[in-house]
């Protein structure tokens, strides 16, 4: 039987007006003016539940919606089904019933005209799944007059006792009524801290959260047995909303549908259809005029604003309202920024000691000199002359701005921030699993996923139609083994094919330097390099980022058809894949610019050529390291810009936008259903659905690799990834408070295999920086050439000693400049940068003893690098504890008080057990001196007085 539950929300005898005659006129098609003033007549019955916050009556609060589609019938056959419906069977439907269970359904399922199969089974599995979870003890209410045509709506509501019986089961920890004093500091440092709160006052949130506490409730696991324990005088919040709808989610995970042989949770019924969506609801708007007080509009104004950006973020609150897991990741979001802080200012530092210092540089006044008058030989063959070294003066002063000594310290400094970076990540983290009671938190074994379970099945269902015995089935490495080959040579696949981008890119450079060479004008001449350099990195940087996007998609792909087992394998699994891929998609330019670029170029007159015709580039006359600051200031402030900001704000606001347009092309509303107001879980089912924290952690894992990997060229990078991260939690903020439904909160007390990953990267970073130093950078040749040869002990003549000469005589035939005078003069010798013998030598162009003695000084300097600094970070990683002293001590101190608490309910149990037994003590001698007719009856009085109940 299909009711208007617009107005089913009041009794009937309490509107003065029956239900279905208000129903009929609708259908028959009165005025619609007239059914909204009976309507107004009567108390507006989404103000009573709040706009979908509750159901119908008002009181039970709505923890988890469910949501599918269904096939409304035709107006004609339903109003004549109606009209053959009795008052009698209208009155039933009384307003406090919950989901009516499967009765109803089956009513609607009659009054409904026959739908295909799929639409049978999917309503046959709905009636099933709901009936088990009413069994378990939850209670439901539908929805289906709604101002979405063709979706419907379940409320879900967990009352007290499954409340308690869950939080048993799950072993949450829950504040007993027991407080104790946190330990404060004294003397000096109680001084300090006082200025420090004073000072930071006006950036603290005005949450009442983040204030600092002093005092604090004792958790333990909640208990049915041991309630007396807790603080139970207000009911209805001692389960906040995250915890409430925890608990739901748990149920509707375990909670099987067994028709036509499938076993499965909501997951499940989500992947085949079966419900469309399921969510948490908000707790209400975070706009607008008159609305109520709630977490999410605090959120909004005291975290999700740009307005606040110089604030601390209120971690507290955002564990409240969306879990652990997503409170760590902003926690962790927040160290991170906030210890880029002092990076920036030491990068900062660098680079101005580079400006200061750059008319100081003796090389980079060598080579602006003109009056050394060093003939270059030319940069491609034919099209190319020959050049003045002079022509490089800006690029040679461009370099000593990332390349000088400060530099070296820079990346000692880095990577002992990486290591204190780690370190107090990881104490934050302790202080936080103490605060949210986390202490001991052990995770267990998350339920199968759908896709396993289905595979599974599938699996037995074969061994079943062999006629085999079958135990309990699961997959085995036979059954991945096509999945793992697959990952393999798809990995594999991924890889090389970014390896082919990063060559043809290499073919564009070399092939454009060629075509701009013949160009006529001297102006494009001369910018060759800084034209192929920039438009090569933007290239790179838009291949980048539409792999990026491939990759990440192919990668969830290849975790799928390997069917990991739970939600927390599969997670891991892909993080693997899709940051390998990543990892070599992003890096991969810039490896080739630090390492390979102008390595195997061969020397003039026997250049090394691609496919016999590219002749491979060289760098700089002052190194590669100009080129490569440009390559990573560019990839990385592109990938911020466009990626992860624009991409995160438009993409978001587009889908939202097209959703819009399709609900507003299947409604057909009438003007009172056009100006009633939305319900909470309507509004929220148009929003962007959670998909997890995995892309949040890459963009920033990735951004943690341009700002310690090549930081030794770039000293800027943590300036800029500081600017970003600013507005990046914003944003972020902003997408999970207005944006996105509210996620399922979920219990984690680390940031699981992202920390390997940035120790991972940390590692890295020390080899990295340690070969970009000695071999991109012209640091060790000039430390070989001030101690060994040097004359007067100056840099003077080191340019002059890095370049070799070659007699233009002995080029390939058909390799020499078409225009030998375009200098005005005839070239007979020319120099390139290496280190080789001259042509006067009787081993001409050979490698000379400089080469080798510049090799092993460099080879020498990535030793001691490597193994000084991985010292001091493991040194810095020993002597700062991971768990705070404070915190220990709390810890310790809140064992104590557990034991002290039930030690104290021991003693009361045998105290009143002692008493007991002392009152049946004396009764018994009572009884003995009783009047002689207890004879009579001596047994049955005797046995009463003995019957005292001495259980506690």
């Amino acid at each position: 039987m299909r009711v208007n539950k617009k107005y089913s929300c009041l009794p009937a005898e309490e509107k003065g007006i029956h239900i279905i005659n208000i129903r009929a006129i609708e259908d028959i098609g009165y005025d619609q003016h007239e059914s909204t003033l009976l309507n107004s007549l009567s108390k507006n019955p989404d103000a009573d539940c709040k706009y979908g916050l509750y159901f119908r009556d008002g009181k039970r609060k709505v923890d988890y919606i469910l949501v599918y589609h269904y096939k409304k019938s035709s107006a004609g056959k339903t109003l004549a089904r109606r009209a053959q419906q009795n008052d009698a069977s209208v009155r039933s439907t009384k307003q406090d019933q919950p989901l009516p269970g499967k009765g109803v359904q089956l009513e609607m399922g009659e009054s409904e005209p026959h739908m295909d199969y799929h639409e049978d089974d999917k309503r046959f599995r709905r009636e099933e799944y709901e009936g088990n979870l009413v069994e378990a003890g939850l209670e439901l209410e539908r929805d289906e007059d709604t101002k979405i045509h063709g979706i419907g709506f379940v409320k879900i509501h967990a009352p007290w006792n499954v409340l308690c019986r869950e939080a048993e089961f799950l072993k949450l920890k829950m504040p007993t009524k027991k407080m104790y004093q946190i330990n404060q500091t004294h003397g000096l440092l109680k001084k300090i801290n006082s200025v420090i709160q004073k000072i930071t006052e006006p950036i603290q949130p005005k949450v009442a959260e983040h204030k600092p506490q002093t005092v604090k409730r004792l958790s333990y696991p909640f208990s049915r047995e041991k309630q007396h324990l807790f603080d139970l005088s207000d009911k209805d919040s001692f389960f906040d909303s995250k915890t409430r709808s925890t608990i739901v989610y748990e149920i509707l995970k375990r909670t099987t549908c067994t028709k036509a042989k499938y076993s499965m949770g909501i997951t499940s019924l989500l992947a085949n259809g079966v419900y469309s969506a399921a969510y948490p609801l908000h707790d209400g708007d975070y706009e607008g005029e008159n609305v109520e007080p709630n977490d999410r509009k605090l959120l909004c104004e005291e975290w999700a604003s740009y307005g606040v950006f110089y604030k601390y973020q209120p971690i507290d609150l955002v564990r409240k309202y969306f879990g652990e897991k997503i409170g760590l990741y902003f926690a962790w979001l927040g160290v991170y920024t906030q210890m880029l802080i002092p990076a920036s200012i030491v990068g900062i530092i660098v680079f101005l000691y580079g400006c200061a210092t750059v008319d100081e540089n003796i090389p980079s006044m060598e080579m602006c000199d003109q009056r050394n008058n060093i003939t270059m030989c030319p940069l491609c063959d034919k099209t190319c002359s020959y050049w003045k070294m002079s022509s490089a003066c800006a690029t040679a002063r461009a370099s000593h701005l990332f390349d000088n000594p400060a530099t070296v310290f820079f990346s000692v400094f880095m990577a002992l921030w990486a290591a204190t970076f780690m370190e107090h990540w990881k104490r934050k983290q302790m202080r936080l699993n103490y605060r949210w009671d986390l202490t001991g938190f052990e995770e267990e074994e998350d339920h199968p996923r759908a896709e396993y379970e289905a595979k599974v099945l599938e699996k037995s269902l074969r061994k079943e139609h062999k006629h085999k015995e079958t135990d309990k089935e699961k997959l085995t490495w036979k059954d991945r083994f096509p999945a793992y080959l697959t990952n393999f040579v798809g990995i594999i696949f991924m890889v090389g094919l970014t390896f082919a981008i990063v060559f043809g890119v290499i073919i564009y450079r070399i092939s454009t330097a060629a075509a701009l060479a013949i160009s006529s004008t001297p102006s494009g001449r001369s910018s060759v390099r800084v034209t192929v350099t920039a438009t090569a990195v933007i290239i790179n940087l838009v291949v980048i980022i539409i792999l990026d996007e491939v990759y990440g998609c192919i990668a969830r792909w290849l975790t799928q058809i390997e069917v990991p087992k739970t939600d927390k394998n599969f997670e891991e699994r892909l993080i693997f894949k899709a940051f390998l891929l990543k990892f070599v998609n992003a890096y991969t330019p810039i490896f080739y610019v630090a390492f390979f670029k102008g390595r195997f170029v061969g020397r003039p007159g026997d250049y090394v050529y691609i496919f016999h015709s590219f002749r491979m580039e060289e760098c700089a006359p002052g190194g590669c390291l100009m080129e490569l600051c440009i390559q990573l200031s560019i990839i990385m402030l592109g990938k911020q810009l466009i990626q992860n900001n624009l991409f995160e704000i438009g993409i978001p606001k587009m889908k939202k936008f097209i959703r819009y347009l399709k609900l507003k092309r299947r409604r057909s509303l009438d003007h009172e259903e056009h100006m009633k107001k939305k319900q909470r879980y309507e509004v929220d089912y148009n929003l962007e659905p959670f998909a997890g924290l995995t892309p949040e952690y890459m963009e920033m894992i990735i951004q943690f690799g341009f700002v310690t990997l090549f930081v030794a060229s770039f000293p800027l990078a943590p300036l800029f990834a500081l600017l970003n991260n600013i507005i990046e939690i914003r944003l972020d903020a902003k997408k999970f408070v207005t944006e996105l439904r509210r996620p399922v909160a979920v219990r984690a007390k680390d940031i699981g295999i992202w920390y390997n990953i940035l120790r991972g990267i940390g590692k890295l970073a020390v080899i990295i920086n340690a070969f970009v130093i000695s071999f991109t950078s012209d640091f060790i040749p000039r430390l070989v050439y001030l101690y060994m040869y040097s004359e007067n002990g100056t840099m003077h003549g080191f340019v002059n000693h890095t370049l070799s000469s070659f007699n233009v005589s002995d080029f390939q035939a058909g390799t020499a400049p078409n225009d030998p005078l375009d200098l005005g003069y005839e070239v007979q010798i020319c120099r390139y940068k290496d280190y080789r013998e001259p042509p006067w030598s009787e081993n001409k162009y050979d490698i000379s003893k400089d080469f080798w003695a510049v090799l092993a000084a460099r080879l020498a300097f990535v030793i001691v690098f490597q193994n000084l600094v991985m010292f001091m970070s493991e040194f810095v990683d020993w002597i700062i504890p991971d768990i705070p002293k404070d915190i220990s001590q709390q810890i310790h101190k809140e064992k104590v008080l557990m034991v002290e608490v039930f030690m104290r309910e021991e003693q009361g149990k045998l105290q009143m057990l002692e008493t007991w037994k002392d009152k049946d003590k004396k009764k018994g001698e009572n009884c003995n001196n009783h009047s002689p007719r207890l004879s009579r009856s001596r047994s049955g009085s005797l046995s009463s007085c003995h019957s005292y109940p001495l259980d506690v």
